[in-house]
């Protein structure tokens, strides 16, 4: 007879290959027609709720590897405090106001702004935007991530607009928001304020000048003619330049250098004689800076003064000493002018053009004035040395062009007010990673105002109101009926409507006696939008509340959205409107470089999802330490690949060896279990245990390295290995071999709910297959539980001293391997010499000891003089002198003593027999 036939050999329908990028879609159409998210709530109801907040992506152009990191990384969050006792729904969302929307319809979309009305824009604006969203929401779901994608959260909204009017009315009404003029960084490419959100650095060559400031009134202190020496980088300011700061605790030279006088910190000296190429000079006066206060020099070239001030902003980490002050061109300079009753002068406008407030140079493009004014510096006799440097300088982040501080009308919002309260609800946040904590308070630490206002077109409008001698009106009326008007209508009536039709009906004012209003026409900064979300959808959803459990984002949004945020929030309620916030880091390339397309380094999320699957780039996410910058290539995605089918191929294993088994009527109660079953669930109930407090601790790379080690050590490389000449061998009702099916099972149900919230797609597939699951579908069932049994540990200890055992036996093979004693581990016949007496108890104890081993034969002995020594036992390797079994390959003394089947051994024979009766 055919003994192949005899075998219980692994049977399953379950595929060796994933096929992923085929199938996935299908899945997730599956999820969709059976509504999972919704039976997932519905599954939780009563339960406590778990909220994370979405901060909304930009709606503009498709998914990059980042917003794939991020969503993915949320929806490992959600998932898992779904499937652990949670109610957790989740709400995407998107913000939808500025600038790139309005570019990519001027110029991708070609659309001529002159020939439409701002309503008429504004409405294509919006039409853009929701194109974007339905774009990505689509690639969203294709990366498995679930939630409620029907409804998410839009800052274009007639409800979200409302809710954000709300939030700027109750912060006026606590008097923190002001309009003023003021230094902002302004960028002439925008033709807009910015915050300092919006603010990127980037390297930029720009002229370093020192120029002298004859003084006219010393004061007593000074000569006339001696000279204050300033130095700046922006020489277009000079003609804006109003007076000259310096410390009052600094100690001041007046230096004799070529019968010239000049002025500069002493500290200072080398530094600026090094620079000027001073051969000799004599040090003539010493004075504090508090000495000079009140001095005045005259203008390099214009008819008029330039007064010295104190300033505490005067540093000695370069420069002279001596700052060069421009109140309409810097926060610092407008400051301290202030303190001297000096008004602003802002020669430039919204372009970056001078005015004719700087006779000389108007028309002329800032940075092209550089070198025309410091050629007049030069023909006045006061340019001292003119060079180069490349250094640091804020760019608009969208435009990538260089911005200025430039003093213009502007609404603020007044952080310094309530900033105390900010910096102690920092401290009540958990931050993940720790230095997160510090980074927005150093941030907040250090902020005065917020600028809110955008000269722009596609935003929330600032609902203020003018009376008739200009002075603002924001009352509680006033946002009460705008708020409602635009839940009513959406906030593109503000732009439709004359002034008094957009107030409440006849409101009266005291500044505007004819009864007549305008209206403001700035908008609100996309952070403010962003920023109301607490409002808005924590506040505004029923199964949300505020504070959230979690805001999760890119390390970018300390300065963004977590700043806007906890800005508005606090400002409102007083309270952080989040408990814990998670951030993540850039995907950079495999080179640790960042992603450009010059460079030919980007790897797009639907590329890879074409090429390898969705729950590839999932299980990619959970590989990698998220709280820094994180790499990725074709390389590692290969890698990921590898351990993906390491996992599959593990699991698929163990589904083949339960085809026979149906847990209802074959699972071995855990008391009759085998020990090695036992010690297997032992191993089992860490993995879980660590498992569970990483997702707990949202540290997702050590569950993908548990995972994996457990599948590629624990269960392939043992419990999967000698269990073969079970699970193969023995007839199907075998007790041992129930046992350990009953482990697979156990472990194979409790693995996949592990990995459910990180590859749901292949959880969902591996769940169709095992026999008697628990529910219809593995994401709508609790994670397992680490169960711990009384004896458990007992039989861990024992199990574990025999694993290093098993080590040194298996280095023996693989020495006997090398010097040609044995081929197969089933060929050898092992003697082995414990150490100690407890080893040998144990060892002569254990039964099927050289199944255990994959060997034909172990005899365990006091003493033997052919024994290699090693750790923990001495072992000597033989070639089994016993035949081959022709069945289970097992070499035994007991082939050919049944003469029924002569090519068998004792076992097998029995076992054979046994089948032929059935």
């Amino acid at each position: 007879m055919d003994y192949k036939d005899t075998l219980l050999m692994p049977k399953t329908a379950f595929p060796m290959r994933g096929n992923l990028p085929n199938k996935e879609p299908e899945r997730q159409a599956e999820w969709e027609e059976n509504h999972l998210y919704e039976k997932s709530l519905e599954r939780a109801k009563g339960r406590p709720q778990f909220i994370l907040h979405d901060g909304p992506p930009y709606a503009n152009g498709d998914l990059h590897i980042g917003h794939a990191l991020n969503k993915i990384l949320k929806d490992f969050i959600t998932r898992y405090k779904s499937m652990s006792g949670y109610y957790a729904p989740y709400v995407p969302g998107w913000d939808t106001h500025g600038l790139p929307i309005e570019t990519a319809l001027t110029k991708k979309k070609k659309i001529n702004r002159k020939e439409l009305s701002i309503a008429e824009f504004r409405k294509l604006c919006e039409e853009y935007a929701l194109k974007q969203i339905d774009n990505q929401r689509e690639q969203f779901k294709t990366l498995g991530v679930r939630g409620d994608w029907d409804n998410p959260y839009i800052t274009l909204t007639k409800e979200y607009e409302a809710a954000q009017i709300k939030v700027f009315g109750e912060m006026a009404k606590k008097g923190y928001i002001y309009k003023g003029l003021k230094p902002v960084y302004w960028s002439p490419s925008s033709e807009s304020a910015l915050a300092e959100a919006e603010i990127e650095y980037q390297d930029k060559r720009s002229p370093s000048i020192y120029v002298a400031f004859e003084v006219i009134d010393g004061k007593g202190l000074l000569d006339e003619g001696n000279k204050l020496i300033i130095w700046t980088t922006t020489p277009w300011t000079i003609p804006a330049n109003l007076g000259i700061s310096i410390h009052p605790e600094l100690e001041y030279v007046v230096v004799a250098v070529n019968e010239e006088k000049y002025v500069i910190a002493h500290a200072l000296l080398e530094a600026v004689a090094e620079v000027l190429e001073w051969k000799d000079y004599q040090v003539e006066k010493t004075f504090r800076g508090e000495q000079a206060e009140h001095i005045l020099t005259k203008h390099p070239f214009y008819d008029r003064s330039s007064l010295v001030m104190l300033g505490d902003h005067v540093t000695t980490d370069a420069g002279t000493g001596c700052v060069h002050t421009a109140p309409g061109h810097g926060e610092d300079d407008f400051y301290v002018s202030k303190r001297y009753g000096i008004d602003v002068l802002c020669p430039v406008d919204e372009k970056g053009v001078f005015t004719d407030e700087a006779p000389g140079f108007t028309g002329l493009f800032y940075d092209k004035a550089n070198k025309v004014i410091t050629e007049k510096l030069e023909e006045a006799g006061a340019l001292l040395k003119l060079q180069f440097i490349t250094h640091s300088y804020p760019h608009d982040w969208r435009t990538k062009k260089p911005t200025i501080f430039r003093a213009t009308s502007q609404w603020f919002a007044s952080i310094k007010d309530f900033r105390q309260t900010i910096l102690e609800e920092i401290k009540n946040v958990q931050w993940y990673p720790q230095w997160g904590e510090t980074r927005l308070y150093n941030m907040v630490r250090d902020r005065e105002d917020w600028c809110i206002s955008r000269q722009r077109t596609w935003g929330v409008p600032i609902p203020v109101f003018y009376g008739e001698d200009r002075t603002p009106i924001i009352t509680d009326e006033t946002i009460h009926h705008v708020s409602e008007l635009f839940k009513q209508h959406g906030s593109n009536i503000w732009f439709e409507w004359e002034a008094k039709d957009l107030l409440p009906e006849g409101f009266t004012s005291e500044h505007s006696p004819n009864g007549i209003f305008t209206k403001e026409l700035d908008i609100m900064d996309v952070w403010f939008d962003s920023g109301s979300s607490h409002e808005a959808v924590l506040v505004g959803r029923e199964d949300h509340y505020r504070p959230a459990d979690i805001y999760l984002e890119g390390s970018d949004q300390y300065r963004g959205w977590f700043n806007s945020s906890l800005s508005t929030s606090v400002a409102v309620t007083g309270k952080s409107p989040y408990k814990t916030v998670i951030s993540h880091g850039f995907a950079l390339d495999g080179d640790g470089r960042k992603m450009s397309k010059s460079l030919g380094n980007v790897i797009q999320p639907a590329k890879v999802q074409k090429q390898l699957g969705a729950d590839i780039l999932r299980l990619w996410v959970s590989s990698v330490d998220y709280q820094a910058d994180v790499r990725i290539s074709d390389h590692i995605l290969k890698q990921i690949s590898e351990a993906y089918r390491k996992i599959r191929n593990t699991i698929r294993f163990m589904l083949a060896n339960l085809s026979d088994f149906k847990p209802s009527t074959d699972r071995i109660p855990y008391e009759e279990l085998e020990e090695v079953d036992q010690y297997m669930l032992h191993q089992l109930k860490k993995l879980v245990a660590d498992v569970r407090e990483y997702y707990d601790n949202y540290e997702f790379s050590p569950i993908f390295h548990q995972i994996h080690n457990f599948c590629a050590v624990d269960l392939s490389s043992f419990y999967l290995d000698f269990a073969k000449d079970i699970l193969y061998i023995e007839a199907a009702d075998n007790k041992r071999r129930r046992s350990i099916q009953t482990g697979y099972y156990e472990v194979l149900t409790a693995i996949v709910k592990l990995l459910t919230p990180i590859i749901p797609h292949t959880a969902e597939e591996v769940w169709e297959y095992i026999p008697e699951a628990e529910a219809e579908w593995v994401q709508l069932t609790d994670m397992p539980d680490p169960k711990a049994m009384k004896s458990w540990d007992d039989v861990a200890k024992k199990w574990d001293q025999f694993m290093l055992i098993r080590d040194d036996v298996l280095k023996a093979l693989e020495e006997a391997r090398n010097e040609k004693v044995i081929g197969k581990s089933l060929e050898a016949k092992l003697t082995i010499v414990p150490k100690d007496t407890q080893t040998q108890n144990m060892l002569q104890a254990m039964e099927h000891l050289h199944q255990y081993l994959i060997v034909s034969e172990v005899n365990v002995v006091e003493e033997s003089d052919d024994t290699k020594q090693y750790t923990y036992v001495d072992v000597q390797v033989e070639k089994h002198p016993g035949e081959k079994c022709e069945r289970c390959w097992v070499a035994s003394n007991t082939v050919g003593d049944d003469d029924e089947h002569p090519t068998l051994c004792s076992r097998c024979a029995a076992v054979v027999k046994q089948h032929k009766s059935m």
